[in-house]
């Protein structure tokens, strides 16, 4: 008599996963996915700046060989070219204007719009749509015409046409970056909605205001994405170059008043064709925004508020 052995529990779990693949043959299957990504930011972005950076060393002309000259184009920025000095005073100004008056103007619709009721929707789709538009060309050649001379501004303040009046000009081009609050809002209204109403509820019960409460709860509670938007909006603001080319028509004018950083970086490349001092240029704005960017984390650590600090 023969019997058939029942199979343990184990055995028949054994018998039923699926086995898993090595260790080594699953890792070979997320680089195949990956090497696409990988090779797009080998050629497209890693070889390119280390290119740019030997260039920053040589005097190239787009034509000719490039002739190794070590320091001479950082040497010649500092001291012996004032256009450059006033393209970096053109953009520190450029950014302290436009990005607190982004962000603000950012704020106020976010809150605004958190308060309604109906038509949210519709009302953030519109508010965003500039910041899918105001970056083009063609924006800002209208931008052009609404500041000129005879333009819309100056037939409803007569005050005469922004773009070619020193002082106005960079002005205007700040109000297109403004205009383009888009973003910024968007993501200013998750940020709102994600608050509790217990702490607008605690607060008014304790007897605070609406600008109690704003500054008690909303600006602290908020504090992440206002940091998140800043940086973001920083960064971006020192790379401004399309509004200000449009809005003074390649030239910077009046008296450089709108030649930004990139702008003269792209005339001394592409327009003098000294493209080793135009790397050099480059490479001195990312060290620049990098610094930037690592004194505005150093200082989030004391306004900066996150609630899992909150809670330990």
């Amino acid at each position: 008599m023969t019997t058939t052995a029942i199979p343990t529990e184990t055995e028949r779990v054994t018998a039923t996963t699926p086995k898993r693949r090595p260790k080594r043959e699953r890792e070979g299957a997320a680089w195949v996915f990956l090497s696409p990504w990988v090779l797009g930011a080998i050629v497209l972005t890693l070889l390119p700046m280390a290119v740019s950076l030997y260039l920053s060393f040589t005097d190239y002309d787009l034509f000719n060989p490039p002739q190794w000259v070590g320091l001479r184009n950082y040497v010649q920025m500092f001291t012996e070219d004032p256009r450059y000095w006033r393209s970096v005073v053109t953009t520190v100004t450029y950014v302290v204007i436009a990005v607190p008056l982004q962000l603000a103007l950012a704020l106020v619709v976010a809150l605004a719009l958190k308060g309604m009721k109906r038509g949210k929707a519709f009302y953030r789709s519109a508010f965003y749509a500039p910041s899918l538009l105001g970056a083009s060309m063609s924006i800002a050649l209208v931008w052009r015409a609404v500041f000129n001379d005879g333009g819309t501004v100056d037939n409803l303040l007569g005050t005469g046409g922004w773009v070619n009046k020193l002082g106005w000009s960079l002005l205007a081009v700040a109000l297109l970056t403004v205009w383009q609050f888009g973003a910024p809002m968007v993501i200013f209204l998750a940020g709102l909605q994600q608050i509790p109403a217990e702490l607008y509820e605690a607060a008014a019960v304790d007897g605070a205001g609406k600008w109690r409460q704003f500054l008690s709860v909303t600006v602290p509670m908020l504090s992440p994405v206002l940091f998140f938007n800043l940086v973001l909006q920083t960064i971006q603001a020192f790379q401004v170059f399309t509004p200000a080319f449009a809005v003074s028509a390649g030239k910077g004018g009046p008296a450089d008043s709108t030649l930004v950083y990139t702008m003269y970086l792209y005339d001394r490349g592409f327009v003098a064709s000294h493209m080793g001092y135009a790397s050099a240029m480059a490479w001195v704005l990312l060290l620049v925004i990098g610094v930037v960017t690592a004194v505005l984390f150093r200082t989030s650590r004391s306004w900066v508020f996150y609630a899992s600090e909150g809670e330990r």
